[in-house]
């Protein structure tokens, strides 16, 4: 494990996506089995479904426990992933697509559908999560590049998001899954149709990912709605790609910010902050969940994603290794 955690230290050195491919690949390797028991490094066919949560794994210091969670809703910085991990398995056992619209989470039931949202341009889109990661500690997803360009944060390789897992959509996905059968193209019906159709109605007889003959087919409705064509394009390779609906919000304006603790009691919150102001400037906010009330000691604002990973780092060496960066 410590060699494991080395290496996956030196890659945090890296620049864009590139950081946390490989520390993810490294990662997963070592995560044991899927729920129903079969070896992560076992043969797991595309075709077949398998839901999986995991057992708790930890990434430099820092222990992380899956778990089933269907009214998830977090905000952070996002990474993307791609050539580099393309044609890898990822921990469902599926192989990682860079032109599907699917994430990586470090603790979400596989599979379940996000929606992810840019929170610096209103951008949407919903995808399935069905890997683990992003293991650099300063992100809260890392989406497949497909999804990266469609939220328009390719280039710059991180965005300010708000992810939002579909209760109901997840729910579905789950019993279709438990059942061995394939989720592969439900997240491009999510985004058509607002909704994931019937089990057993996308198959890889009719996966919208796999052929280019799919243009003149239909992605499967919800309940009894009319059929209509899928806009798509051809990919370099010959294969027919699906374009699903980009939603466009309304947003807010966001502000990045270190999490160094969240506290029960205020005085512990309190002297934390004094410790923490030689930082930068820090602050304590209130907030109550499911009638606590909790103390939550942040650094910033933080201007940009660089300095928050920088400060980030800082606060962790003081000794607070459940840090975080968040975005309110």
């Amino acid at each position: 494990m410590n060699r494991i955690i080395g290496l996956i230290i030196a890659v945090l050195f890296l620049n864009g996506c590139t950081e946390v491919e490989f520390a993810s690949h490294v990662a997963k390797n070592s995560m044991g089995t899927t729920s129903s028991g079969v070896p992560q490094s076992g043969p797991s066919p595309t075709h077949q479904g398998v839901f999986k949560i995991g057992n708790p794994y930890q990434i430099e210091g820092q222990t992380y426990y899956p778990k089933e969670s269907y009214d998830l809703v977090e905000t952070g910085i996002a990474s993307w992933y791609g050539p580099g991990f393309h044609g890898k398995k990822t921990a469902s056992g599926e192989r990682f697509d860079t032109g599907e619209l699917t994430a990586a989470h470090r603790t979400l039931q596989m599979p379940s559908l996000v929606r992810v949202t840019n929170l610096d341009n209103g951008r949407s889109v919903i995808v399935r999560v069905n890997d683990r990661g992003p293991f650099a500690r300063g992100r809260v997803i890392d989406v497949s590049e497909r999804a990266a360009s469609l939220l328009d944060f390719k280039m710059k390789g991180t965005a300010k998001v708000k992810l939002e897992v579909l209760p109901q959509e997840s729910l579905r996905l789950a019993e279709i899954a438990k059942r061995g059968e394939s989720t592969k193209g439900y997240e491009l019906a999510a985004n058509q149709r607002g909704g994931v159709p019937p089990a057993g109605t996308i198959s890889p007889a009719n996966d919208p990912y796999q052929t280019a003959s799919y243009e003149s087919r239909n992605i499967p409705s919800v309940a009894s709605e009319p059929l209509t064509p899928i806009p798509g394009h051809e990919s370099a390779d010959g294969r027919f790609m699906p374009d699903p609906i980009v939603t466009q919000v309304a947003v807010r304006p966001t502000s990045i910010y270190v999490q160094a603790g969240s506290f029960t009691q205020y005085d512990n919150a309190s002297r934390l902050s004094q410790t923490l102001n030689q930082v930068a400037s820090t602050s304590i906010h209130e907030t109550t969940v499911r009638g606590t009330r909790f103390y939550r000691v942040r650094v910033g604002p933080i201007g940009n994603v660089a300095e928050a990973d920088r400060i980030l780092n800082r606060v962790v060496n003081m000794g607070n290794g459940n840090a975080i960066i968040v975005v309110d």
